[in-house]
């Protein structure tokens, strides 16, 4: 299949990232179709991406050769339900949501080529870690295509379905863990007496080389831990640790099938 036309059903943030990770590769497509039920959303997206076409329905945009369900899971099936008469057969369906299992959705649209994929943030910039798993009638030669087409997004790597809400926990959600921390650093740095701009240079390079030093100093982490002998948060360490097991563990336990 010699895929030409996207569609998008959802045209909030992942659709923005994947599209603007196609425009940083500089890849032409002969359409994309994007529906979203809220006019401000579409709006925006076609301010910033002016080769998208807004459709008025998601049946047009689940007429392309490859669509992708970028929507939350209590709406998923019914979405499914709404377009499954108009689906080509030779087309793919990418699911972006946890959840939904690939099984439950070829229930509604059987015989289908379907895709879960998580989606990463850093997609943005092509350098997400998006694992992705196929269900339904594909060839090697459609794997292939279709792998190509994601490598644009970043590292794209074939999982068991099983894996795909672990996924989310500690890769595709990681960053909002640790976000906010770097703006409050970069925040202190300012107060401290650097300008807004040598604080975030500072930070970003001690952030780059900590993980180099984590992960491949050779050390233990208690190893590398015990290299700075003060530890300022020291006393919430263990209050922190409670925070992230309790809150991670819940959501998982939320987006599991």
């Amino acid at each position: 299949m010699k895929t030409t036309t996207l569609g998008f059903i959802g045209g909030g943030r992942i659709t923005r990232i994947i599209l603007q990770a196609f425009k940083n590769k500089s890849v032409v497509f002969d359409s994309i179709i994007v529906f979203d039920p809220d006019k401000k959303t579409s709006d925006a997206l076609k301010k910033q991406y002016s080769e998208i076409v807004i459709a008025g329905s998601p049946e047009t945009a689940a007429k392309q050769d490859i669509v992708f369900l970028a929507i939350h899971p209590p709406i998923l099936m019914e979405t499914l339900d709404k377009i499954k008469d108009v689906v080509k057969d030779e087309s793919v369906l990418i699911s972006l949501a946890p959840k939904i299992t690939l099984e439950k959705m070829a229930r509604v649209i059987p015989g289908s080529r379907l895709i879960r994929m998580i989606p990463n943030a850093s997609s943005y910039i092509n350098k997400g870690y998006n694992p992705v798993t196929f269900h339904g009638p594909f060839t090697d030669k459609l794997k292939q295509s279709l792998m190509e087409i994601f490598k644009l997004l970043g590292k794209t790597l074939e999982v068991d379905e099983s894996k795909l809400e672990g996924y989310a926990i500690v890769s595709a959600m990681l960053p909002t863990y640790f976000w906010f921390q770097w703006k409050k650093m970069e925040e202190i740095a300012v107060q401290t007496g650097f300008t807004e701009k040598k604080s975030r240079k500072i930070i970003r390079a001690t952030l780059s080389r900590s993980l180099k030093l984590y992960y491949k100093s050779g050390l233990s982490s208690d190893e590398v831990m015990d290299l700075i002998p003060v530890k300022p948060i020291g006393e919430y360490e263990e209050e922190i640790e409670s925070i992230f097991q309790t809150k991670l563990l819940e959501l998982y336990d939320k987006i599991k099938p």
